[in-house]
C-alpha cells in the first residue's frame, strides 16, 4: 500500500497523491462522465429530505439512494442508461493505493456547493466489507470528520485538499464518517468552485 498518514487504526490519508497536471487531467475525464451520467439529487428513503450533495457514478455499478432504499444498480436512475467505464487514472490510483486489493466496481462521484456536507454515516451496502474504500478530493478543500463503528463514538477530523486521497479498512471499515463543510474558495480547480470527491468502493465478493 501507498505510504500515507495513518489518522486513525485502518485510516490513511495520502495527502497531494495527484498533483496538479493529474488533477486537471482526471477532472477532464469527469466531464465526460457527467455528460453520458449527468449528476443527479438523491433523497433520504424515509423523509424524502434531498441530499445536499449532487451525485453520478461510474463503473459497473452505482450507488443511489431514493424512497426505495440504498442501494447499489448498474443503471443511471433516470436516464436508465448504464453508466460510464471507470477511467483509466482511477484504475491506476486503485492499483498504486491497495495493489492487493480486488478491482473496484463503483465509483460514487459526489459534488459540494460551498453549503452542501455530509453527515456522519457508514459504507456498509456492500457485500464485501473486506476490501477498503478509496477516496480522492478534487476542487476546495474539507472538513472530513471520521469516528468509530458505532455513531456514538469520539471523532476526529483532517483537511482533505485537491489532490489528496485516503482509505479506511480493516476495523475502520465500518467507521462512521461525513463532511462537515466546505472550505470555499481553497482550490482553483474548479471554476464553478465546490468540490468533488470520487469514492471507489468494491461492492460484490471477488
Amino acid at each position: 500500500m501507498a505510504d500515507g498518514l495513518q489518522i486513525a487504526p485502518g485510516v490513511r490519508h495520502l495527502p497531494g497523491f495527484l498533483d496538479r497536471e493529474a488533477q486537471q487531467a482526471l477532472l477532464a475525464a469527469l466531464r465526460d462522465i457527467v455528460r453520458t451520467a449527468p449528476f443527479f439529487t438523491p433523497c433520504m428513503p424515509r423523509s424524502g429530505k434531498p441530499f445536499s450533495v449532487k451525485m453520478t457514478n461510474c463503473g459497473d455499478l452505482g450507488w443511489v439512494s431514493d424512497s426505495r432504499g440504498y442501494r447499489y444498480q448498474s443503471r443511471h436512475p433516470e436516464t436508465n442508461q448504464p453508466w460510464p467505464e471507470i477511467p483509466s487514472s482511477l484504475m491506476e490510483a486503485w492499483r498504486s493505493i491497495l495493489p492487493s486489493a480486488p478491482p473496484p466496481q463503483a465509483c460514487l462521484v459526489n459534488y459540494y456547493a460551498s453549503s452542501a456536507k455530509m453527515g456522519l454515516h457508514q459504507d456498509r451496502d456492500e457485500e464485501d466489507l473486506s476490501v477498503p474504500v478509496l477516496s480522492l478530493s478534487l476542487g476546495d478543500s474539507a472538513v472530513f470528520r471520521i469516528g468509530g463503528s458505532q455513531r456514538s463514538d469520539p471523532t476526529r477530523s483532517c483537511r482533505l485538499h485537491s489532490g489528496d486521497a485516503l482509505t479506511f479498512g480493516g476495523e475502520a471499515r465500518l467507521a462512521f464518517h461525513g463532511v462537515d463543510r466546505v472550505l470555499a474558495g481553497s482550490s482553483t480547480l474548479l471554476p464553478e468552485g465546490g468540490r468533488i470527491n470520487l469514492t471507489l468502493r468494491r461492492v460484490t465478493r471477488a
